[in-house]
């Protein structure tokens, strides 16, 4: 079977692309995220989670087209974003929170910072 050259050029396939499943709660489910092509790169995915862009993040997944490999980056994504929430002090949702705490493999001995509720 001979497989159809690619549209895209082989420079914007050839590195790691990160993708986020978000769960929408009961009535929608869990959907892949439409993002723009300039933000599926690791530190995208980490402006983008600490922004609040993805809500309650599921899963993440890590591909490279190029090289033909595909991975869960969940684990990851979690270190790496716990460790950047800790070195900005930046604050984070309790959802976001979840997400570290049941995906990340590596503890830190510091404690992520909440926002705060009803303080004007």
């Amino acid at each position: 079977m001979r497989s159809s050259p690619s549209i895209v050029p082989a420079d914007l396939l050839d590195r790691d692309i990160y993708l986020v499943l978000e769960d929408f709660g009961a009535r929608a489910g869990c959907a892949w995220r439409e993002t723009d092509e300039a933000d599926t790169d690791l530190e995208g995915v980490l402006q983008n989670l600490l922004s609040g862009q993805y809500a309650y993040p599921v899963r993440i997944v890590s591909f490279n087209p190029v090289e033909g490999w595909s991975r869960d980056a969940t684990s990851d994504v979690a270190d790496a974003l716990a460790q950047r929430a800790a070195d900005i002090d930046a604050e984070i949702s309790s959802a976001l929170q979840d997400f570290i705490a049941a995906n990340a493999t590596r503890r830190l001995d510091m404690q992520l910072a909440l926002p705060l509720r009803g303080v004007a």
